[in-house]
């Protein structure tokens, strides 16, 4: 990479995750909702309820949508979730959290295979979190909502 491009592309991942902090898409109750759960992360008071919406036959999530409060981390984390999970079956979402999870841990990017590589490309933006061990349940907590609520159970804490 020629130098400073590095630089380049960290800055601009960080005015993606302030932009969206400040200006939430996707931040909204969804009416109706098949699935619901609350999270909340009580180290830094992160908090967020995830509300979701299948498809008629029940395989793919049509919608997501979420209401919080919190960090630009964790806000813009639930809204990427929003944006990248809507049209993924169940399946294809968990295996695109784990993948999230583990690329918010340590900074790699794994394969998924097909949609969920263009799908985890569009989280990129939040991989730096890894630099910062505290912030990876801030960029997390959304998605452990998202299982959550998938999952049929209606909390779940980061500690």
């Amino acid at each position: 990479m020629p130098d400073g491009t590095f630089d380049d592309l960290r800055d601009l991942y960080q005015e993606v995750i302030l932009d969206h902090g400040r200006r939430p898409r996707h931040a909204r109750r969804l009416e109706p909702f098949d699935a619901t759960a609350k999270g909340d992360n009580p180290m830094c008071g992160d908090r967020v309820q995830v509300f979701v919406k299948y498809t008629p036959d029940g395989v793919a999530i049509d919608a997501a949508g979420f209401e919080g409060r919190g960090c630009a981390i964790s806000i813009a984390s639930a809204v990427l979730m929003a944006e990248t999970v809507a049209g993924l079956s169940k399946e294809d979402t968990r295996t695109l959290f784990e993948a999230f999870r583990r690329m918010a841990s340590t900074g790699d990017c794994p394969a998924c295979g097909g949609q969920l590589d263009e799908a985890l490309e569009r989280l990129q933006p939040l991989a730096g979190v890894h630099e910062y061990p505290s912030r990876v349940k801030c960029a997390t907590l959304a998605w452990h909502a998202l299982i959550a609520a998938m999952e049929g159970a209606k909390e779940v804490s980061s500690e």
